[in-house]
């Protein structure tokens, strides 16, 4: 075997498109161009490429709906409550220490407590909004509920 012996594979070489050669080429008149228009004339492809500002964002979907600025407040239940000791001051800080919620880094947020399970120690809620049926069980088991809104992400 000798280099000038080899040959490509059978139909490994695809002929070109001889393009305005005539009709008999089946390629001939409009030369697969079409009739009229920037694209059909010779030069026209080019300037279709420079898209303006408008153009690209008419090119970028349109996102329904709204997000809002300001955060949802991370929930948590009462069941979560139960790893800490009674007695126990639970604030925001607190939770986001033992990594009950993740706020987003410099974010105002607010935690709420919701009512799924049980709570059997006696903590002190503070700086978290607590919904009505979960304020009933945190004081049925002899805690206290104090509420404040907002609290800032503070790095620590």
């Amino acid at each position: 075997m000798a280099l000038h012996t080899l040959t490509p594979y059978k139909n490994a070489k695809k002929k070109a498109k001889r393009i305005g050669r005539g009709l008999g080429s089946s390629h001939g008149t409009y030369a697969t161009r079409g009739m009229k228009g920037q694209r059909s004339r010779s030069g026209g492809s080019k300037g279709l490429k420079l898209f303006g500002l408008r153009q690209t964002l008419l090119r970028v979907p349109k996102l329904r709906g709204f997000k809002s600025l300001h955060a949802k407040s991370l929930t948590l239940n009462v069941k979560d409550l139960e790893l800490f000791n009674s007695g126990t001051v639970v604030n925001p800080g607190l939770l986001v220490q033992h990594g009950l919620v993740r706020p987003l880094k410099g974010k105002t947020f607010s935690v709420k407590i919701l009512a799924d399970g049980k709570v059997t120690k006696k903590l002190t809620i503070e700086g978290c909004l607590v919904s009505e049926s979960a304020r009933k069980k945190i004081e049925a088991a002899g805690g206290t509920v104090n509420t404040k809104h907002e609290i800032r992400n503070s790095k620590k």
